[in-house]
This record gives structure tokens, sequence and C-alpha cells, in this order.
């Protein structure tokens, strides 16, 4: 089975040149791929938050034999290449419809949940001596019309009134004196909690933590092949090895290997996004700019754009890419980034750029996160589909993974009955699902469309 987008986004072995691989750090990680035969109680394929976090909390909490097989190196996908957005809102299902569907009640505890998931990562850096470089105490969404913010406003006190969300009101005025200044900018709301961090320090730190714990990582050992025995074990094939489980958890998320399991086949929509970053800025050219925050920024675009200061003081601005994925469109997508910046803050317009790079997030086509058991096969588990809120999402699935499989909650259920209603389950499969690049682009269309006549 072909990946959907060009082979250039599938090179395990070659990182991507981002900011984040510059300034990782030096980390004492696992590095040798799976060799010979080998067993375990556990099997995670995918290295990411939500493979890493499964296994550290399988290990840790619960004393679980566990081996995890990641296909590049740790964080090589998207949990190492991502905004660095710990922050809520791993489901692009409208409220509105949230609360027609699930109720006030379950609406509310899966909001509970994602903050819950923020405080996780904070307490995971924390408790696991992980130096993910925290920045900011909430994420702001930043109106680019005033119908927007009356909009935002809107959704804002439903979130509040019902939901019991944290959230406070700016307008432009009082936004200009704390975010920043843009023609752009016609007011922002703030969810709590929610921060920035550097995502491949902190995927880092989940590894080494893991290892630290007693679970097994092995990078550079995709899996090739996966049999099911008829014992009721599973056996993954690498290059180099072999590894007997008794369950399997299955992540990967906008990286997620289809052909492996007929079981998320046609499932996953991955999304390319693109991220620039500047040189840095002197303490002068930020007062002279009028930037104020540390705190990561949305805009309230349909495509969106998100951004935020860096540590080192570079401004770094993101957004989704093309629907094919060749090297030539990203290139494109880069200097439209770029073009934006300019256009969202003329006073950035002389900045040079050091850093430019790619990768995937996923999305589903009921817009939800999903976490579940496979019904084809009861003993496989899986993840995916945070829809570009991955950072706490992804880590919190994973370790409410690793009770579920503890036999901690939910029994032999199918589907995850402790959890939110809006994450159990699978997501449907897309009809006709090789055409989901043309679905993609479509889509795309009438996004932008959306935002040009502001509807």
């Amino acid at each position: 089975m072909k990946p959907l987008f060009d082979p250039s986004l599938y090179e395990f072995d070659k990182p991507q040149p981002s900011y984040w691989e510059a300034t990782a750090g030096k980390h004492h990680l696992p590095d040798a791929p799976l060799e010979g035969t080998q067993s375990c109680d556990v099997a995670i394929i995918g290295g990411g938050y939500s493979g890493l976090s499964a296994a550290l909390h399988l290990a840790r909490d619960f004393s679980v034999d566990v081996c995890l097989l990641e296909a590049g190196h740790v964080g090589w996908g998207a949990s190492g290449r991502n905004g660095g957005f710990c922050t809520m809102g791993s489901t692009k299902v409208s409220l509105k419809s949230q609360l027609a569907r699930f109720g006030v009640e379950q609406t509310r505890y899966f909001y509970q949940c994602q903050a819950e998931a923020v405080e996780l990562v904070r307490s995971l850096g924390t408790d696991e001596n992980i130096d993910y470089l925290p920045q900011g105490d909430c994420e702001y969404i930043v109106a680019d019309s005033d119908a927007h913010f009356t909009e935002l406003k809107k959704a804002a006190e439903i979130e509040s009134r019902l939901l019991g969300l944290d959230i406070s009101i700016h307008s432009q005025d009082e936004f200009r004196e704390i975010g920043y200044d843009s023609p752009h900018q016609h007011g922002a709301i703030a969810h709590r909690p929610s921060f920035a961090l550097h995502p491949l320090r902190y995927v880092q730190g989940l590894a080494a933590a893991a290892h630290r714990r007693g679970a097994r990582i092995h990078p550079r050992s995709e899996v090739l092949r996966w049999h099911k025995q008829a014992d009721g074990s599973h056996l993954l094939e690498t290059a180099q090895g072999s590894l007997r489980a008794q369950q399997v958890i299955l992540t990967g998320n906008g990286f997620m290997p289809e052909h492996l399991h007929r079981g998320v086949q046609g499932r996953p929509l991955p999304i390319q996004s693109a991220i620039v970053v500047t040189r840095p800025m002197t303490d002068d050219e930020l007062q002279q700019k009028g930037w104020h925050t540390e705190n990561p920024v949305i805009n309230s675009k349909h495509m969106f754009f998100y951004y935020r200061l860096l540590s080192d003081k570079r401004f770094m601005l993101g957004g989704r890419a093309n629907h094919v994925g060749d090297p030539a469109g990203a290139e494109q997508t880069f200097a439209e980034l770029k073009q934006s910046i300019a256009r969202m803050w003329p006073q950035f317009s002389d900045l040079e750029f050091t850093h430019q790079w790619r990768g995937l997030v996923c999305f589903a086509l009921n817009l939800r996160p999903s976490i579940g058991r496979m019904p084809e096969d009861k003993s496989v588990y899986f993840a995916y589909g945070y829809h570009g809120n991955g950072v706490n999402s992804a880590t919190w699935s994973g370790r409410e993974l690793a009770k579920w499989l503890a036999g901690k909650n939910s029994g032999d259920s199918l589907l995850p009955q402790h959890l939110p209603a809006i994450l159990r389950g699978r997501p449907p499969k897309f009809p006709l699902s090789s055409l989901r690049r043309q679905y993609l682009r479509a889509g795309m269309a009438v996004y932008r469309l959306r935002d040009y006549f502001d509807i």
C-alpha cells in the first residue's frame, strides 16, 4: 500500500532540517535498532507522544514488559517537528455539534480531560526531569476581523458558563498592550491551562524516561511485516530482527503505517503542515515591533496560522501545506508562509529566515480523536487523530491506553467506556479512501473561499 504523499515525506533515515533538531541538546537516548529474536508482553509501533507515553506508564506504573519500535530516530515524526503548542482542542467538531450529539456532561468531561492532559505534560516534565523549555501560561486565539471577535466572544461565554473553562476576553486595545499589534488583530480570547514548549526536547525526554523506567526503545526499526500467530501472539518483523508480543499498541498519527493492519486502512487523513523560523530578534526590535507575549497564538481564520515567539527570541509561524507533499510544493508553501508574516505584521517584513521544515498531522472523517481496540482483534489497541493538537492529547491518550491494558479501566470492552464519548472507537473509513488527497484539496479550497469572503 503506497503512502498518500510524496516519498520525500517518508524518508525515515533523514531528520528534518528543523529549528528543533538544531537546538535539541544532548540526551542519553537508546539508539540501537531491534536485532535478533525478542519477545515482550506489549509491543508499541510508533515512537511519538502516544507510543512513548504508553511505554513510560506501562513500565513505570504497572511493571509491564513493553518494547517500542520506531521507524526513524526518536522524535523523527510529528512529535519532534510540531509547533510546540501544549493546548486544548484535539477535535474539529464544533462546540454546538458536540453539545447536540454528546450532551453537556460528556462535552464538559472531554474538556476537563483536555485540561488534565496539559497538566500531565507539566507533571511529566517535573517528575521525569525533562528540560522542554516551557513558555507562557495560556493560548491566545486572535480574531482576524471584528466579526470573528464577536463570534469568539459568543463561544467563550458558552465555554465558560457550560463547560467551566478558564477563559478571558481581551479587546483589540487590551491585546495590543499584552500581545501584539497588527492590521489583522481585532481582539483575542485566552484559554488556560495552555503553554508552549520545545517539542523535540519533550519527546526525547519521554523516551529517556521510558527507557530509564524499564521500557525497551528501538529506533531505526521500521515494522515491515506483522503476522498473527496460531497461539494468538503477534510477530513484528523489522529489517534486522523480530518481536513477539501478546498485545500491540498501534500509533503513528499522520505517519500511521496503514499497510500493517487493515483495521486502520483508509481511516486517517494526513495533512501536511509547514513551519518557518526567523533569526533571533533583539529586545529593542521586539519593543519597536510591539510584540509582548511568549504565549502560543493561533488566528481565527479557517485556514489558520499558528505562531509564537521562541525562547531565544526567534519568531515561528506555521500553517497548512499543499496536498501533494513534493519538495517543490514545500518550497512554495515556505514562501507563502514568509509572505504571510510580512502581510500580517508589516513590522516583521525585513526579518531573515534560518529554518524551514514540514511534517504531517492527522485528521479523521468524523473530526475526532480516536482511542480503542480493533474489532477484528481485541489484542490490538490504537490511538490517533489529534487534529494538530497532539502534544498534550497524545501524551494523555498514551497514559489512558496504559491504564486500559493494565486492566484498570473498561475491562474487556471494545470501547474505552471510562473516557469521554467523543474519543471512543475508530473513525469511519473514507469512501474511496485512495481519493483522500483529492478530498483534502477540495476542503482546503472551500476554507480558502470562506476566508476570502469572511464567512
